[in-house]
């Protein structure tokens, strides 16, 4: 207990010193986050400072071991970090599928190779990730993808089609799932492969949601080379690193459900639109919602501490994730539907910089997708019933 109430105090001196004060604000836009890549135009020069120091200590990643750029924190000192992070609001330095899902996949199934030619790239927030999994026929039934990868000795030769690929148009590399095995059961023949983004006939076509935007896109490939090297784990055997990969994705999407670092509670949101009366929120039948919202937010934020914990103790996060993926998206989806209702006839402004571009309406309606992403809430409901309430 000494050591980690030291971690804390150099901790907390540590932020104090080197979080610029603009970075210890709520997210506003996407653009306040920092997803790195190549190509990446900071928003300001202290956007860069924060991600480069963070970086330096590993702390973008900061349970990944120090040999490949990570903090090396125990569960304990990852969590004080994360708690001294949001007692000054500090934004994450970096947001990134590298970390959130592909890092933990190559760090659990990769060749040592693999680990030391992404991991530190990853944390340093160089290279920026996207991901090849579902089909235009291939989205829940996922095992019954159709993108083909033809042996070619040292190296593989891909075509197919992958649609629903969040920032594809985006990203340095894809980590993508290919059928190299077709004689086989199909979850038997499928391999996880990375590639980089710029390989001749690799293509991306954006596709625009109901809110106007949209970070999806189609993403078609016509004879690219993948190198043999850049299989994860066995070939033939990435079904069950792909199970794997599925659980950061649900986890991290359910992570919507949750109020991030520098973002303010829908409490406090509720007080900015509506203001007080004689110390309470003006409107009752809000006031009402708006604490049963909390009251259900932070049952799930313990939840998720609880499992996170589960999960660093070696037991994995495994079918919970599927809980984490639906209740958080249920959340988000009603959080979107009070802040609509607390700004009124203002809430369908649809652009305009006072309105930050109709940020408030797009969020809502993007919101409606994150119960489709990762698999539908229904799935979702199928999976909890028979695999954690052991209901046939």
């Amino acid at each position: 207990m000494a050591d980690l109430e030291t971690f804390r105090r150099e901790t907390r001196a540590w932020l104090e010193e080197n979080c610029p004060q603009s970075m210890r604000s709520p997210v506003q836009s996407d653009a306040d986050q920092c997803w790195g890549g190549r190509n990446w135009a900071f928003k300001s020069e202290d956007q860069r400072v924060w991600l480069e120091r963070m970086a330096e200590k590993g702390w973008t990643a900061p349970d990944w071991p120090t040999e490949y750029g990570g903090g090396g924190l125990s569960k304990e000192e990852h969590k004080i970090l994360r708690e001294e992070m949001a007692r000054i609001q500090a934004r994450p330095p970096l947001a990134s599928f590298g970390v959130w899902m592909i890092g933990p996949a190559i760090l659990k199934f990769g060749s040592e190779k693999l680990k030391k030619q992404h991991l530190p790239p990853i944390v340093r927030g160089e290279i920026r990730w996207c991901q090849g999994y579902s089909e235009p026929g291939a989205g829940s039934d996922l095992a019954g993808l159709q993108t083909r990868a033809e042996d070619k000795g040292d190296h593989f030769i891909v075509n197919g089609q992958k649609i629903w690929t969040s920032y594809a148009d985006k990203a340095d590399w894809m980590f993508c799932l290919v059928r190299t095995n077709p004689d086989v059961k199909k979850q038997l023949g499928i391999s996880l492969v990375l590639f980089d983004m710029t390989t001749p006939g690799v293509t991306t076509r954006p596709i625009k949601l109901i809110s106007g935007s949209s970070p999806f896109c189609e993403t078609f490939l016509e004879n690219v080379r993948v190198e043999k090297d850049q299989v994860v784990g066995e070939i033939d055997q990435g079904w069950t690193i792909a199970k794997y990969l599925l659980t950061h994705e649900r986890e991290m999407i359910g992570g919507m459900g949750r109020t991030a670092a520098g973002q303010k509670t829908l409490s406090e949101l509720a007080v900015d639109a509506l203001g007080l009366e004689d110390g309470r929120l003006a409107d009752s039948m809000l006031r009402s919602e708006v604490a049963r919202w909390d009251l259900d937010a932070r049952a799930f934020e313990l939840t998720a501490e609880r499992v996170l914990d589960e999960a660093k103790a070696g037991q994995g996060v495994g079918n919970t994730s599927a809980m984490l993926k639906y209740y958080g998206t249920e959340l988000n989806k009603r959080r979107q539907e009070l802040l609509m209702a607390m700004h009124g006839s203002d809430a369908m402004v649809w652009e305009g910089e006072d309105w930050r571009e109709g940020a408030l309406p797009r969020q809502w309606l993007r919101s409606k997708g994150n119960s489709i992403e990762g698999g539908t809430s229904e799935i979702q409901l199928n999976v909890i019933s028979r695999n954690i309430l052991g209901l046939r």
